[in-house]
């Protein structure tokens, strides 16, 4: 016998990707999850403002140059459309849970209503904002 092994063929690393592709529920879900945790660390600059607001003016000042930035805006937007996304996409789940919207058209066209919704609520959101001052 011969102490020569057979030449490993080479293992796909991930076999699934070359034949799986992106869907609307799959990015949904995903984008769920991010909007959980950008709404965790936007809660986080909401902290920031409040104990700014409770402390000396000098604080209250910079947090509100902070916020009144470009970059400031940008993730007040940003967590503005988190906040409207998770909700809308929350009741969307909650609606699942009750077992109805499950067949796959409604699941699309659902999902398409809470991206709608978020546009809409956002820009809302923002014009009610500005509106105010």
């Amino acid at each position: 016998m011969s102490d020569v092994k057979p030449a490993a063929r080479p293992r796909p690393l991930s076999p699934h990707l070359q034949i799986y592709r992106w869907q609307w529920t799959m990015a949904l879900s995903i984008l769920h999850r991010a909007t959980g945790i950008a709404l965790s660390v936007g809660t986080l600059l909401l902290v920031w403002w409040l104990v700014a607001a409770a402390s000396d003016a000098a604080s209250f000042q910079t947090a509100q140059e902070f916020l009144g930035s470009w970059l400031g805006i940008l993730m007040l937007m940003g967590w503005t459309f988190a906040f409207w996304y998770h909700f809308a996409n929350g009741i969307r789940h909650l609606i699942w849970d009750t077992g109805t919207w499950l067949d796959l058209p409604m699941a699309y066209r659902s999902g398409l209503g809470v991206v709608i919704f978020t546009a809409v609520m956002t820009i809302l959101t923002w014009i009610a904002g500005f509106a105010a001052f």
